[in-house]
């Protein structure tokens, strides 16, 4: 049986707050990569689009992290027609309770982002990793 689907924001959650423009990085890919390495799906949810999602997707292509779908859970048109993806864990600097922080000198954007360290914490707490 496969690993759940990951859902995974971009913008504060992988990289930095720098949108349109490519953040810089915030501890994002050791994670993801083990992860992607335990078997778990990740999909990115993101609100880019175009060019710049196609940027993204280079992103984790760029990182080795293989993506199971962009902005769609491929196995939920078989049972929805809904536009949310579906995953059974999103990360998202923008949901609450996420662990967040600021390092001075890594953005240029005031906006806090994920704090990879407390997730992966969270991760192994919880029997992900």
């Amino acid at each position: 049986m496969a690993q759940p689907v990951i859902a995974i924001d971009f913008d504060g959650t992988c990289v930095t707050h720098d949108y349109p423009y490519m953040g810089s990085d915030i501890g994002a890919v050791p994670v993801l990569k083990e992860l992607a390495d335990a078997g778990y799906r990740i999909v990115l949810n993101t609100m880019r689009s175009g060019k710049l999602e196609k940027e993204a997707v280079a992103w984790f292509k760029q990182h080795n992290i293989p993506l199971f779908g962009v902005n769609i859970n491929p196995e939920q048109k078989s049972w929805t027609k809904s536009t949310k993806v579906y995953a059974e864990l999103y990360i998202d600097d923008s949901a609450l309770g996420t662990p967040l922080t600021t390092v001075a000198g890594q953005t240029t954007s005031t906006r806090p982002f994920v704090d990879w360290v407390k997730v992966r914490e969270w991760l192994v707490k919880e029997g992900y990793l």
